[in-house]
């Protein structure tokens, strides 16, 4: 898939200006305005964005709403559904390299991670809830011989969406895949700095069969698309990834309206736990490098924070030094890059902030320069920060660049209590031999996902969600569907 002489053709290809999609066409904003586009990759505009207006995110509600209400979509068979789903995939997956390119085009990512966890991804999550979608059954209760108890699973009615720029498509899947296979009509507003490649599934998902309306997309800001979304009566459901600040002001505006449900992922600030006694520190090494800086570190569940037995810090350090050196970052479309670009000009500014004050405050940071400046676009080193006290801001707030925060742990009762030492709860792993050390670091640290002797990498059978102030909810595996799904009583006299 990565021919170079493609991706080069791909990368020079104009892009016309990307419209809202509502009731199946193509509308500019209602008074005109745009946005510009800025690729990290250069600094340059290569397209503009209709910049969404609060009337125009009402049109797309007002069209989901009566798309669900005709049941042109919830009222189909689950085989009609799934049919036109599964085509979607397919879709997709035969414009994998279009989608992935214009997506590195847009936010950065390198492109051989881009093919993998953007289209590709995308299609094979759209696929899996289209293949679930006539495999939910209801439910007799145990009742007395005189009545009968049916428990239905009903969609819930409108989704809205909001959708990060780090994955956008894969992201965007999670919430798409389940809410329409069960159903629902969506309105979804992706991230202003990553809207490319949502604009374009979503013709892709016309050109499948889906009626229109069921599927509007609002381009724009989140202060004007966003609120007026989570203020909306007609919105029967939210669900985001983001920042815990723009959570927190969905759930205020769902409690001004509504009482729509909030469902909400806010990022991390993940442990990775290495014991003395793991069975491969080599691959360790590897793994907590590429768990940080793949994709410049723009990773809800990257492993943030590396947490290493004291007896073995100082190697473990050297040969993480060693092996980040080797990373390559550059040109996020060449397929020997494995580090990108940093999503804006705004992102890389504040991960620099981050490692210039953990300096000031003693701390020994190996990288943390911008680089490439040359090309006009945002590129930072791979960073490593050691001396870290885990009260550190550089330890307790959610960086989101390549910026790895190092700190050293005597026990494992101390370890967990680093570990457990912040307001996330995403994501953690550990690194041991002791297989009751293992259970006993899975029990005690509060996480939604906690790996051991890997970082990363689980698949759709598996849910990802979050505790504490990293949100509430579950996307991936069949759990996704509780989300998206109301339970209907049926109470009957016999």
């Amino acid at each position: 898939m990565l021919d170079t002489d493609k991706i080069a053709a791909l990368r020079s290809a104009d892009i016309p200006p990307a419209l809202h999609l509502i009731e199946g066409a193509a509308q500019p904003a209602s008074d005109g305005g745009i946005l510009p586009v800025i690729s990290p990759l250069d600094g340059r505009e290569i397209t503009t964005l209709a910049r969404g207006t609060t009337t125009d995110a009402e049109a797309a509600i007002a069209s989901a709403r009566a798309a669900f209400d005709d049941g042109r979509w919830s009222e189909l068979a689950p085989a009609a559904r799934k049919a036109v789903l599964m085509k979607w995939a397919a879709l997709i997956e035969a414009n994998a390299l279009e989608l992935a390119v214009l997506g590195v085009r847009d936010n950065g990512t390198e492109i051989g991670m881009a093919l993998k966890a953007e289209p590709f991804s995308a299609a094979a999550t759209i696929r899996y809830y289209a293949e679930a979608i006539d495999k939910i059954y209801g439910e007799i209760a145990p009742t007395a011989p005189d009545a009968l108890g049916l428990v239905h699973r009903e969609p819930v009615g409108v989704v809205g969406a909001i959708v990060p720029w780090n994955f956008p498509l894969m992201i965007g899947a999670w919430k798409l895949g389940p809410a329409l296979a069960a159903g629902n009509t969506v309105v979804l507003k992706p991230a202003e700095t990553a809207s490319l490649t949502l604009r374009r599934i979503a013709d892709l998902a016309l050109e499948a069969g889906m009626p229109p309306g069921v599927f509007n997309v609002v381009l724009g800001e989140g202060a004007v698309v966003g609120e007026a979304m989570a203020l909306s009566m007609q919105i029967d459901v939210m669900v985001f990834t983001g920042s815990g600040p723009v959570g927190r002001r969905l759930l205020e505006n769902a409690a001004k309206s509504n009482l729509k449900r909030v469902y909400l992922e806010l990022g991390g600030k993940s442990p990775n736990i290495v014991f003395a006694d793991a069975p491969d520190l080599d691959t360790a090494v590897k793994v907590a490098a590429n768990g940080i800086f793949r994709n410049s570190g723009q990773v809800c569940i990257a492993g943030s924070r590396l947490l290493v037995e004291r007896s073995i810090h100082d190697a473990f350090v050297e040969k993480l030094r060693a092996f980040t050196e080797t990373i390559q970052v550059g040109d996020p479309l060449d397929p020997a890059t494995q580090a990108g670009a940093v999503n804006s000009a705004r992102q890389l500014e504040q991960n620099l902030r981050f490692v210039s004050e953990a300096e000031a405050a003693g701390r020994q940071v190996y990288g943390g320069k911008r680089i490439r400046e040359e090309t006009g676009g945002f590129f930072m080193e791979p960073t490593i920060v050691t001396g870290v006290a885990p009260d550190d801001p550089i330890a307790q707030r959610e960086v989101f660049g390549p910026v790895l925060a190092v700190i050293p742990f005597d026990t494992e009762e101390e370890a967990l209590r680093i570990a457990n030492g912040t307001d996330y709860g995403l994501a953690a792993a550990v690194w041991t031999a002791d297989l009751s050390r293992a259970h006993r670091m899975i029990r005690g640290i509060h996480a939604g996902v906690v790996h051991v002797n890997t970082y990363g990498g689980s698949d759709l059978t598996v849910p990802l969600g979050g505790v504490k102030q990293s949100g509430n909810g579950h996307d991936k595996s069949l759990h996704a569907f509780d989300k998206y799904l109301d339970l209907k009583t049926a109470w009957i006299k016999l």
